[in-house]
């Protein structure tokens, strides 16, 4: 009978084509992001107070990802990690998307702004990532203030080519100088031809954003120059998890740090899959 319904459910599977494919799964993985922040939220606060009778205990039926060392379920713990680095790395993606479209936006006024926009994303891109991170976040007091600018300060710079190159090729239609001949000021161009084209890219640029920004975010606060110790974010987890991995207790840091994978993960499956669909060598498939 199992074997019937597998089949079945392949036979389903095989019926749509590369667009409801490409479709259903964004559905399913944006909705387990949005059921990890929904729980986030929701989950009761109580349920992470210390229980010192129940500390260090081993995944189980109870515990799904074991206790910690004041007895804390590490589940619980995870949930709102998780969602709190998805809800820190949602505000700094739309700032640099939003940063990233109007450089990208400047650009297109003449050469001197082009050359300016030009070096600044290259010194932006001279400097590692992490280390920008850390000096901005230093530089403005730490915490989730700091970390979050950190963020959004390093991660505009490649969407500002990708907007910037599209931007160059745009201009070159036909139906840019028609306007230009029309007497069309520069702004009415930019916001009336230019960036209803760009829209695909920016999204998909915003989408793909997300993992490094999580990811940094986590790296940096697990390095102790991010989130307060006394926000239950995945870094500040992995970092005290340290301690113990000689004492055995595995589960503090392999947990957290299979979820935070797999949410990385799960967005970069998100914009391949909308890759799909704005291009349109597949996007009818």
């Amino acid at each position: 009978m199992s074997t019937a319904v597998v089949t079945a459910n392949k036979g389903v599977f095989r019926g749509l084509n590369l667009r409801q494919k490409t479709l259903l799964i964004i559905g399913l993985t944006s909705l387990l992001l949005l059921t990890i922040v929904v729980s986030s939220v929701t989950m009761d606060e109580d349920s992470l107070k210390t229980d010192f009778g129940s500390k260090n205990l081993n995944p189980s039926a109870e515990h799904p990802f074991g206790t910690d060392w004041m007895g804390r379920d590490m589940f619980i713990r995870t949930v709102k990690g998780l969602g709190l680095s998805i809800l820190v790395g949602a505000f700094a993606s739309t700032i640099s998307t939003v940063l990233a479209v109007v450089l990208g936006l400047l650009s297109s006024a003449g050469k001197a702004v082009d050359s300016f926009v030009s070096w600044l994303v290259d010194l932006f891109l001279s400097i590692p990532h992490l280390l920008l991170i850390i000096l901005i976040s230093i530089g403005l007091g730490g915490g989730a203030y700091g970390v979050i600018m950190g963020v959004t300060l390093t991660h505009w710079t490649s969407l500002t080519r990708v907007v910037r190159a599209e931007i160059k090729q745009l201009k070159t239609q036909e139906y840019i100088h028609i306007s230009k001949n029309l007497g069309k000021s520069k702004w009415w161009i930019a916001t009336k031809h230019i960036l209803p084209h760009l829209i695909p890219q920016i999204l998909l640029g915003t989408i793909l954003m997300f993992p490094h920004a999580i990811l940094h975010e986590a790296s940096v606060t697990f390095l102790g120059f991010g989130l307060s110790p006394h926000e239950p974010a995945i870094g500040i987890i992995l970092s005290e998890s340290m301690k113990y991995l000689s004492a055995g207790y595995w589960w503090l840091a392999f947990f957290p740090g299979l979820s935070l994978l797999i949410v990385v993960l799960a967005f970069d499956m998100i914009g391949d899959n909308l890759g799909k669909i704005i291009d349109p060598k597949t996007a009818h498939e």
